[in-house]
């Protein structure tokens, strides 16, 4: 097998930018991405081994029973190599050189949905508080990312006041959330109680949907498009029959009030909050930037034109064998087989003049110590004479 290696201008390096959609259905108490159900496997109830509206970051323990998973190792050494979710004490008291540490698959993530009311514990506040530098770098957008307002009209302390996380992992939109596409709407019995939008691209989530068409254009959250946060705040109440949902003041204590934009999300699932027939869905687009490289494959004239597969041979393998010798040191085969002539004539007789042909049906990719790292398949063989100039172009995303 002969090697061909790259030259000047063969191999050309980009990156793509994409826009992926991506939506969340929440309802009764569960997340669906991308309306995707649960699949069962012949091993276990779910062939991603994550629940519903998980996706899971190398698609590992694809349909494998609980006693049969793939799971991360390394041995500790001198290097002191180990996983983030084992600490420094426990790395040094619990293992000795030579012991096995071990992680577990797959490694997954969805959208959390945290509510933090105005008489937060400290603990919790600290958590908003974290935010207020990243608020204050988004203020060139608009000024409803302020931490702190005292407008008449419009004050505000982020610190205090009720308001509601959605978080989402970047492993869904990549690099940041694209401006201009985020979406959530809020539904109470298949109804369609309001939406949001940043229809500005701006951040600020406004009220561009009511069915009573009440504070349309009012500004509900605002969303941290590189962080995948959208933080919630809009108070007023919306349609709807009154129920038992979070106390502003006091949460996870409930009261029996109307919704608002900060109670998005709660379905009564595992909390003491019920929203009985409510349903929501949040929909964005992602930006992502994949690495890709295009290789230009040459198959000039004059190469690339013998088969290895033998039935390119014209020989009978019963009266004339394919190999004279062969020992330790020799093999060596009859000078005497001809190449089938797979020409085409005009005419069944005579046949065509000779010429060498083979089809290709893949080009293999080697690295600098020629193993092989990528095939490509053709859909079709396709044909190469002695003559012909050919160039395959591929193109590998990392």
């Amino acid at each position: 097998m002969t090697y061909y290696k790259f030259k000047e201008g063969e191999l050309l390096y980009n990156t793509i930018k994409t826009h992926p959609s991506i939506n969340f259905n929440i309802y009764n108490g569960k997340v669906y991405y991308s309306n995707l159900s649960q699949v069962s496997g012949a091993f276990t109830a779910s062939v991603g081994c994550t629940p519903p509206g998980y996706i899971s970051l190398y698609e590992l323990n694809v349909d494998r029973s609980s006693d049969n998973l793939i799971f991360p190792f390394v041995t500790k050494g001198g290097s002191l190599t180990s996983f983030r979710t084992v600490s420094t004490s426990s790395y040094n008291a619990d293992f000795v050189y030579g012991d096995t540490v071990s992680s577990s698959y797959p490694l997954s993530a969805s959208i959390s949905s945290d509510f933090y009311n105005q008489d937060r514990l400290s603990g919790s506040n600290r958590m908003v508080g974290a935010l207020k530098n990243i608020l204050n770098n988004y203020l060139v957008l608009s000024p409803q990312y302020s931490y702190s307002s005292s407008v008449s009209e419009q004050s505000w302390d982020k610190s205090q006041q009720p308001l509601r996380l959605l978080n989402v992992p970047s492993i869904f939109y990549g690099s940041s959330i694209e401006k201009g596409t985020v979406s959530l709407k809020y539904y109470i019995t298949g109804t369609l109680m309001g939406e949001l939008r940043d229809s500005k691209k701006n951040g600020e989530l406004r009220q561009v949907l009511s069915s009573s068409n009440a504070d349309s254009g009012s500004v509900a959250g605002v969303v941290l498009y590189n962080e995948g946060v959208l933080m919630l705040t809009g108070s007023w109440d919306l349609p709807g029959t009154q129920q038992n949902l979070p106390d502003p003041s006091s949460a996870p204590s409930t009261t029996l009030r109307s919704p608002r934009w900060y109670d998005f999300g709660i379905t009564g699932s595992g909390g003491t909050a019920n929203i009985s027939g409510s349903s929501f869905l949040m929909s964005l687009s992602g930006t992502q930037y994949v690495p890709t490289v295009t290789m230009f494959a040459n198959a000039q004239k004059g190469e690339v034109n013998y088969s290895n597969n033998p039935t390119s041979l014209e020989y009978d393998p019963i009266q004339s064998p394919s190999i004279n010798s062969s020992g330790s040191t020799s093999y060596v085969e009859p000078d005497d087989i001809k190449i089938k002539n797979i020409s085409s004539a005009s005419y069944s007789d005579p046949a065509a003049e000779f010429e060498k042909t083979v089809y290709i049906n893949s080009v293999g990719i080697y690295d600098e110590n020629k193993n092989l790292i990528a095939v490509a398949k053709m859909a079709k063989p396709i044909r190469k004479r002695n003559s012909d100039d050919l160039t395959f172009k591929l193109k590998l995303d990392f």
